[in-house]
């Protein structure tokens, strides 16, 4: 009872989705001495559903999914797994299965407004009697509140991505990610040598735009409108990590925090994700495109100037064609922008 009662306090002062999932299947892993357990996120495409680990616990230790992996190797088809795929069509609470291995499985999706975003999973439990289970019904009860109160604050209500008032938090964690301590106690010369040989991976900011979106709403109303913007965001979804930080910041304008990624393959993420918005067929409307501006974050400038830089690049794909991914950088370089300081002191919002 007082782990029990340790958890719920733990859970119930977070204010953070990251922390608060960390928090709850810590609690279920110790609850139920479990082998190990994940947080899975439930992507929905269409009728296509992909099963993507966000957070696993093992040996007491939690690993995030945190290394770049293309949309196609980030995630499995729900269909892989069959009891799962089946608990969740029936809107159920609590699924079990048997692994190849033998192995017990439980899976928790969190329903909130009949939708699963979020699936826990336990492999192996040790502990599963009567008292087990109610106290896990217990600590999801409370679990799926703070969700609800989280999403309520955080989310835009139409899309469910982040909205632009948690974009400075975000922000943020992605500076602190970046100092990072050597690796394996080898000590910093260690490290530098190593990347020398290897890509700089490096954090970047995306501003993308709907491309003639007002003749959406115009052409086929409001309603088509909000569908479009529905289904952008869950592209997004299905393109990028868990880890990356995904926001509407209002209209038809998104922007990406994308983590560790060399410039060569942000830019081909960035414009994966351009692709996958052209070729993917929005119902009634037809063919939608959008334009994507990105640049990169450092950890020495104000989050201000570097989304102005990520603006200015989309502001010169909207003006040049549409429908295009372009790098600040890259487009000083060649002279199509002209550089401009920064000012420390200006404020965000």
């Amino acid at each position: 009872m007082e782990s029990i009662i340790k958890h719920l306090v733990e859970i119930t002062g977070h204010r953070d989705h990251d922390l608060l999932n960390i928090s709850v299947i810590s609690a279920l892993y110790e609850l139920t001495r479990a082998e190990y357990a994940r947080v899975l996120d439930i992507v929905a495409m269409g009728k296509q559903i992909t099963v993507r680990p966000q957070i696993t616990l093992k040996d007491g230790k939690v690993a995030a999914l945190s290394e770049h992996q293309l949309a196609a190797q980030s995630g499995e088809s729900i269909a892989l797994y069959p009891a799962l795929e089946a608990g969740i069509a029936a809107h159920s609470n609590l699924i079990q299965d048997v692994s190849a291995e033998g192995k017990r499985l439980i899976w928790l999706p969190i329903w909130i407004n009949d939708r699963v975003n979020t699936c826990l999973e336990i492999t192996n439990p040790a502990s599963y009697a009567d008292h087990t289970v109610e106290a896990m019904e217990g600590i999801l009860i409370v679990y799926r509140n703070f969700q609800n109160l989280l999403d309520y604050s955080e989310r835009d209500s139409l899309t469910g991505l982040l909205n632009r008032k948690t974009f400075d938090d975000n922000f943020s964690k992605v500076l602190r990610s970046t100092a990072q301590p050597p690796d394996n106690g080898a000590d910093v010369t260690e490290c530098a040598e190593r990347r020398q040989h290897e890509p700089e991976k490096l954090h970047w900011l995306a501003v993308l735009d709907i491309d003639h979106f007002k003749r959406v709403n115009d052409q086929f109303g409001h309603l088509y409108g909000d569908e479009v913007l529905i289904l952008i965001a869950n592209l997004l979804r299905s393109s990028f990590r868990p880890s990356d930080r995904l926001f509407r910041f209002g209209g038809e304008e998104f922007v990406i925090l994308l983590r560790s990624a060399t410039q060569q393959d942000a830019h081909q993420i960035f414009d994966r994700f351009r692709e996958n918005v052209e070729q993917y067929p929005f119902p009634q409307v037809g063919k939608v495109t959008v334009s994507v501006g990105f640049a990169r974050i450092d950890a020495f400038e104000p989050a201000v100037a570097i989304m102005g830089r990520a603006d200015q690049a989309l502001y010169y794909a909207k003006s040049n064609g549409r429908n295009r991914t372009c790098y600040y950088d890259t487009l000083v370089q060649s002279g199509d922008l002209h550089a401009e300081r920064s000012n420390d002191t200006a404020e965000f919002f």
